[in-house]
């Protein structure tokens, strides 16, 4: 079976179940709590572990969340592990947290800078991107140096980027691929 199919279908799952039961605030709180415990590297060893048994796995994650998550989620937890399917649980959030954007009509912004830079500012381009887009805007600031400055702007598959190290490859390729037609004195003596 497709790996991605089994995350889709136990994310919108989950997100149908705490629709219904009005509980989409509570289990997405829970989901984003599960989804970044993957970055601590092992958590996700534990999970993806063939040799930690399905019953440690669960006691485990039952001493971390037991008293941190919803009841509908923690039994949802609990049946991940029980269909040994706790391996694409990073999937099944991360699917679970798009179902939930989606829902609300909540896009994802990332705003890439070479250096930091005022929250006054940053506020005002999550302004100006809502207004422009009409969305609620999920702004992600990301500081990254090779940039060399300037900015780059990606609102889901969408992509400004006005960065300095941009600039400088689309002014190389241009002077690679332009021609130059040299011409050199006629040095004959006449």
């Amino acid at each position: 079976m497709n790996y991605s199919k089994i995350s889709v279908r136990y994310s919108k799952a989950l997100f149908e179940l705490a629709k219904e039961k009005n509980l989409i605030e509570e289990v997405r709180s829970d989901i984003k709590l599960i989804y970044e415990s993957f970055s601590v590297p092992e958590f996700s060893i534990l999970l993806n572990s063939p040799i930690v048994k399905n019953s440690v796995k669960f006691e485990i994650l039952k001493k971390v969340f037991s008293n941190k998550l919803n009841s509908l989620t923690f039994s949802f937890l609990k049946m991940i592990v029980d269909n040994k399917r706790e391996n694409h649980l990073n999937d099944i959030s991360r699917n679970f947290l798009d179902f939930y954007k989606k829902d609300k009509g909540i896009k994802s912004a990332v705003f890439t800078t070479a250096a930091d830079i005022d929250n006054n500012l940053l506020t005002s381009i999550k302004k100006v991107i809502k207004e422009v887009f009409n969305s609620e805007i999920e702004l992600e600031h990301i500081i990254q140096e090779d940039i060399l400055g300037g900015f780059v702007l990606r609102v889901e598959d969408q992509q400004i980027d006005s960065s300095v190290s941009s600039k400088l490859r689309t002014l190389k390729r241009n002077l690679i691929n332009t021609s130059f037609e040299i011409k050199l004195p006629n040095l004959k003596n006449n």
